[in-house]
């Protein structure tokens, strides 16, 4: 069985014949005493050529045209006019809220030598001064491709494992991310916390997401020149669909799951979901290197799962992993669960190896399985087997805390405080089943939560719902409510919260302020209880107006349970000014 029971019964012309198309893949690389793959090879001169205008254009995979003249590129591509260097490109391009072409005039005066955009050259040709044009489409698509060029196509020097889903995906990196470097192997990350290039730690952004397409290329390049083989890729579907990877050559892509989330972007589900997909589109179709394989990796205990197996159609190989069927090609058997780790037997592909894992809940379990897949993958040659084998116990014992993953906070309190990342409906539902899982009797879980402004509604109302239903009492807060009144957003959600029977002052609190809302929870708590601040995990900002103000869920935490409340934020006067006046603040 390929895939779950009850997954999709529509889909069952395409489990039958992905079934037939991948049994051949996977008897080869079961059997792969008999396969070898050479070293990898690379191209020798691409990072180091001089580039021109023309040099960059011929990456684009679609039309333009463009002015015949050819200046040398001596600078970066970049999208923000303000950061534009003396010969480097501008790419001009419609945002939901302002117009790169606006900026043509600002970026030739900074000394850009050429300009990318998406309008016809009449239309700008006064901005241009003279400097030579190219029109595309759709400048979020070529913006990755140009800047690869420029970066002399870094990725095709390097081993590249890209996971996406809604939920994992900084979990499942990191892991993938231990365990390669676990074996000796010289591999880099590029998270939506960090990029980690040999010793060096780069912060990747106040929010999460994908970095910009000339950062992630600049980090690859940075990589190649620092000896790096392998890079871990964290991939978003904001990343995705707005070309970020484009000009990236995938080898390994892998699929956490797909829930709800980011409908204010992608407008639909079923668009946020292919917008995932083309993940596998883009790896199966990229550059290969030496004998590395294109494999896919996917959950088969998502409801999606056959439709990202119909996108890996043409990859070498498609694994699945699952929690509980034992079919897949790796699944977790005899899970065991504490306060402080959990434990369970790795079976599959890669023999029985029994995993000590320093982090809670099934949902890890289920990354877990993916970043050591996804490992695998990347060294999947005869030569590394027992190599790879070795380094999974080894690499996920030697896990270091992820930042705002239940990482646990403790003061010397009766009762447990954790500061979890969870800001979608199925990871604060995964959230709330863990604190169950470590609840001893007579424990109640009270979870403090937001909901952004400027995003998704529907998931505030959804959250809501779940905390209802799954926590014992719930206190609805701030989570960068940007140009959001604060008050309406918590309006909404308790609303959500009521309709599965949430009282309002007894098993529901709405405090605006973050740092009372954490302060409260803790002054509630009582010995057995878990305390859980969700939503914003190891984020180092909140956005009130169109400012981010500092702010850190675990001082606050810390803070709290010394019975202080953390009050940094616009939100902290008391009572809470209804006016709202940050709203106006830019």
């Amino acid at each position: 069985m390929f895939f779950r029971d009850g997954m999709n019964d529509d889909k069952d012309n395409i489990q039958i014949v992905l079934a037939l198309f991948f049994a051949v893949y996977f008897y080869c690389f079961q059997s792969s005493s008999s396969l070898q793959f050479p070293p990898l090879s690379f191209a020798s001169d691409e990072v180091e050529m001089s580039r021109t205008f023309s040099d960059l254009l011929s990456a684009l995979p679609f039309e333009f045209s463009v002015s015949a003249d050819n200046p040398t590129i001596a600078a970066p591509v970049t999208e923000n006019a303000r950061e534009v260097k003396p010969g480097g490109v501008f790419v001009a391009r419609k945002g939901r809220s302002t117009d790169g072409h606006h900026y043509i005039t600002q970026a030739v005066a900074n000394g850009a030598a050429a300009i990318v955009g998406e309008l016809p050259i009449d239309q700008v040709q006064a901005d241009l001064q003279g400097i030579p044009y190219a029109q595309v489409a759709d400048g979020y698509q070529a913006f990755g491709y140009l800047a690869a060029a420029y970066e002399g196509f870094p990725s095709r020097r390097l081993v590249v494992i890209a996971i996406t889903g809604t939920d994992g995906k900084t979990t499942t990196s990191t892991i993938a991310y231990h365990i390669l470097k676990a074996a000796g192997v010289k591999v880099g990350l590029i998270s939506t916390v960090s990029a980690v290039i040999g010793a060096t730690e780069i912060p990747t952004g106040l929010h999460v997401t994908t970095p910009p397409a000339h950062e992630v290329q600049h980090y690859l390049r940075q990589m190649v020149e620092a000896g790096v083989t392998h890079c871990v890729l964290e991939t978003t579907s904001f990343g995705i669909d707005q070309g970020r990877i484009n000009g990236v050559d995938i080898d390994v892509a892998i699929m956490t799951n797909v829930t709800h989330e980011h409908l204010d972007w992608h407008g639909s589900w079923e668009n946020y979901r292919d917008a995932k997909r083309k993940l596998f589109t883009l790896m199966k179709n990229s550059y290969r290197k030496g004998q590395q394989p294109k494999i896919a990796v996917i959950n088969a205990d998502d409801p999606s799962a056959p439709d990202f197996a119909e996108s890996s159609i043409g990859a070498d190989y498609m694994l699945l992993y699952s929690l509980t069927d034992t079919d897949a090609d790796f699944y977790a058997d005899r899970i065991h669960y504490t306060p402080t780790h959990t434990s369970f037997m790795l079976r599959g592909n890669a023999g029985d190896i029994a995993v000590r894992l320093p982090m809670l809940g099934a949902y890890n379990v289920s990354n877990a399985l993916a970043g050591i897949i996804a490992a695998i993958s990347a060294m999947p040659q005869l030569t590394h087997q027992q190599r790879m084998i070795n380094a999974i116990p080894q690499g996920i014992a030697d896990l270091p805390l992820i930042p705002g993953r239940m990482e646990r906070i403790d003061e010397g309190q009766a009762f447990n405080a954790f500061v979890d990342f969870a800001h979608t409906p199925n990871a604060l539902l995964k959230t709330l089943e863990t604190a169950r899982l470590i609840l001893p009797e007579g424990g109640r879980v009270i979870v403090v939560f937001g909901s952004a402004g400027l995003r998704d509604r529907e998931k505030r109302r959804l959250m809501a719902e779940i905390a209802g239903e799954h926590a014992d009492i719930s206190i609805l807060t701030a989570e960068d409510p940007r140009t959001e009144s604060l008050l309406g957003i918590l309006a909404e959600m308790a609303e959500g919260a009521r309709s599965k029977g949430a009282v309002d002052g007894e098993t529901l609190f709405i405090e605006p302020d973050r740092g009372r809302a954490i302060l409260l929870a803790c002054q509630m708590a009582k010995a057995g209880d878990v305390v859980l601040a969700c939503g914003k995990g190891h984020e180092q900002s909140m956005c009130f107006g169109k400012i981010e103000h500092a702010w850190d869920d675990r001082e606050a935490l810390r803070s709290a349970l010394h019975g202080q409340a953390l009050l940094t934020l616009p939100s902290a006067s008391d009572p809470y000014d209804t006016r709202e006046l940050w709203l106006r603040d830019e």
